[in-house]
């Protein structure tokens, strides 16, 4: 910005009062510039901040064409596993048990911890699966019922692990009427371990009990009912620093009832996991851990919860991975009354092809909908009147994955269906019912 000379013929006395009252008012009021002479005794005027700044940000800003793909290429499978082998050192010096030796005492102290009613959690760095493992061969050698699941599995639900109690040789012959939902199985493994004839003691291993999956309000309930039993002994490894908030102080502080405790008002034990922590150090590798981790990815994120690259260039095609109720809850909160309703229709059909099948355990093909059929019923129901209207509608569904379109492989046409599994369904749709009807 070229300077400005003052005229002249101005009374430099005059002049300088001027100039240093208007520079007050203006520094009084924010603005940065004072007025200065230069070599031939005129006085001129600085360049302000405000200037230097419009000077400065006036040209718009370059995007940069260095692309992180470009200057990197994505890490395949066999690339992560030889540098994971060739950066890996044995550190038997430095982590005690994993040794033999070490391995057998800490055993003998885990067990005696656990027959004095504690439940046992591990944290630390590095993989706790090897060891635990290793502990559940041990206990199975003891002739123990052991039962050692993979929470880490982004499919794994507390119903996988209600499942494969009820499935232990001990309950086989144990029939109890209850319903196929997660309170039904829960009742049915409850009544049996307060049953006196039960001669069943259970050492219950989960990897990962911090998962995703198990940090629903509903899970958390079920895992505090199975741990508070004095026939189930838990173990169970950690990996997320902040693990002690998954849980309140009485869920972690609360003792076990006695073994003799029956289903009495006073005998049924108060919910608490009783937990016991365990430094379990190992820095070994998450190897099985990330089996399921997109390592092509920064973000590392699970390769069976998004759509692959040819599923997104196939019309169409879509994920079909299971949803939890929470995320559809939490996309209805977002759409229209419209789009509700078509919910509606389309999860009402879906669990009357689903009977007592489970979407996770069924070919999707066998639940998805016709989508003509689902536009009829649609426009009887003044849901939509055209096609446009109807795909506008699914859209904000398809967009979070709760509506999976495909191609049936007989007739070639367009199916539609909705990734939940049957006891979700069943009552995300009962609470659209009574929101309909209020």
């Amino acid at each position: 910005m070229s300077a400005l000379s003052l005229p002249t013929t101005m009374d430099t006395s005059e002049g300088d009062d001027f100039l240093n009252d208007e520079a007050s008012e203006d520094l009084a009021a924010g603005v940065d510039f004072a007025p200065i002479q230069d070599d031939a005794g005129q006085h001129t005027f600085a360049n302000t901040a405000f200037d230097a700044y419009f000077a400065l940000n006036h040209k718009p800003s370059r995007t940069s064409n260095n692309v992180f793909t470009d200057i990197s290429t994505p890490l395949t499978a066999q690339g992560f596993s030889s540098s994971i082998s060739s950066s890996t050192q044995a550190r038997s010096s430095q982590v005690p048990w994993l040794e033999n030796s070490s391995r057998v005492k800490l055993f003998t102290r885990l067990l005696f911890e656990l027959e004095q009613g504690f439940n046992l959690l591990f944290y630390g760095a590095g993989s706790k699966r090897n060891v635990l493992n290793n502990l559940a061969a041990h206990l199975y050698d003891m002739e123990h019922d052991v039962l050692a699941v993979n929470a880490f599995n982004p499919s794994f639900t507390i119903k996988d692990l209600l499942t494969s109690i009820e499935n232990m040789p001990a309950m086989q012959d144990y029939l109890l009427s209850a319903g196929f939902s997660v309170d039904g199985q829960l009742k049915r493994v409850q009544k049996f371990l307060r049953s006196p004839d039960a001669d069943f003691d259970l050492f219950l291993i989960i990897h990962n009990i911090d998962a995703p999956s198990l940090r629903s309000s509903k899970a958390k309930s079920c895992l505090a009912d199975l741990a508070s039993s004095p026939r189930i002994h838990l173990l169970a490894s950690v990996d997320n620093i902040a693990f002690p908030t998954l849980w309140t102080l009485n869920d972690i502080f609360t003792r076990k009832s006695d073994r003799s405790a029956t289903a009495s008002a006073h005998g049924v034990p108060s919910p608490g996991y009783a937990w016991l922590f365990h430094d379990l150090t190992t820095l070994a590798p998450y190897d099985f851990e990330t089996t399921y981790a997109d390592r092509s990815s920064i973000s590392g994120g699970s390769q069976a919860s998004r759509p692959s690259r040819a599923q997104k260039d196939v019309p169409g095609a879509s994920a079909t991975v299971v949803m939890t109720e929470d995320a559809a809850r939490h996309i209805l909160l977002s759409v229209t009354q419209k789009a509700k309703k078509l919910f509606g229709l389309l999860g009402t059909k879906q669990l009357e092809a689903m009977g007592d099948l489970d979407a996770a355990n069924i070919d999707p093909k066998q639940l998805a909908y016709d989508f003509s059929l689902l536009f009829n019923i649609a426009r009887d129901d003044f849901v939509a009147t055209n096609d446009t209207a109807l795909r506008a509608l699914m859209g904000e569904f398809k967009d979070h994955g709760l509506m999976v379109s495909l191609t049936q492989a007989t007739t070639g046409a367009e199916a539609v269906w909705i990734p939940l599994r049957k006891e979700a369904l069943t009552k995300v749709i009962a609470d659209l019912s009574k929101d309909e009807g209020r």
